[in-house]
This record gives structure tokens, C-alpha cells and sequence, in this order.
């Protein structure tokens, strides 16, 4: 299904993922189309986020195509990250995807697992 240019991509990427985005397809052992956004069950909290290459579209998922990457959202992931913002982070110990998540109502001190209301 195509998406309207009207309708507002359910997870928006700041520059640093777009940049990690490309890096990541680059380095990939298989040809890829992009990175596919879901949502697991663990963690203290309830639900994780999940980033993974993605060799193909799966039968229902949003496709956001952003600054030169196309992400797939799974669509079971939807109704916990729609609106979100998905950025990449250095840190001195540690780098990774973070989520900005409107959805969010509670986040475990790890930080590796959320809530929702």
C-alpha cells in the first residue's frame, strides 16, 4: 500500500540515525532494503525496541523512505511507536538507536525495556 504524501510517517529519524542507517546497510554481510522497527515483549517494563536488517517487506508494514534509507515498521509495533522519533547515540561506553516515544508511559532504569498507558 502506498502512503499518501498527506499522511505523517509513523516514526520520524533524526540525521545521526539516518547517518547509522546508512552505515549499517553498508556494512551488511547480505544485501539489504533497510532496517525494520518492531517491538518485543521483555525487560522489567513490558516491551523493547527491536532494530534489524530487513531483506525484505514483510505483508502489512509501513515503509518509510527518509534522506536516502528506507525503514520498515512492523506493524504489530505500531500502536506503541507511532509518533516517535528514532535517533542514534555515542556514548564513551556504549552506542545505540534511542526512541523518543510520545507512548511511552514508563521506561525501566536500564533503559532497555518501556511501558505503555
Amino acid at each position: 500500500m502506498n502512503q499518501s504524501n498527506t499522511q505523517k510517517a509513523s516514526i520520524i529519524l533524526t540525521d545521526a540515525a539516518v547517518k547509522r542507517v546508512k552505515a549499517l546497510i553498508r556494512k551488511s554481510d547480505k544485501p539489504v532494503l533497510g532496517l525494520r522497527v518492531g517491538v518485543t515483549t521483555m525487560g522489567c517494563n513490558g516491551h523493547s525496541y527491536l532494530v534489524e536488517y530487513a531483506e525484505e517487506q514483510k505483508p502489512l508494514e509501513e515503509v518509510i523512505h527518509q534522506d536516502g534509507v528506507t525503514v520498515f515498521v512492523d506493524p504489530l509495533a505500531m500502536m506503541y511507536i507511532f509518533g516517535a522519533t528514532m535517533d542514534y547515540v555515542e556514548g564513551k561506553m556504549e552506542s545505540s538507536f534511542v526512541f523518543d516515544n510520545p507512548n511511552e508511559t514508563g521506561r525501566c532504569g536500564c533503559g532497555e525495556s518501556f511501558s505503555v498507558g
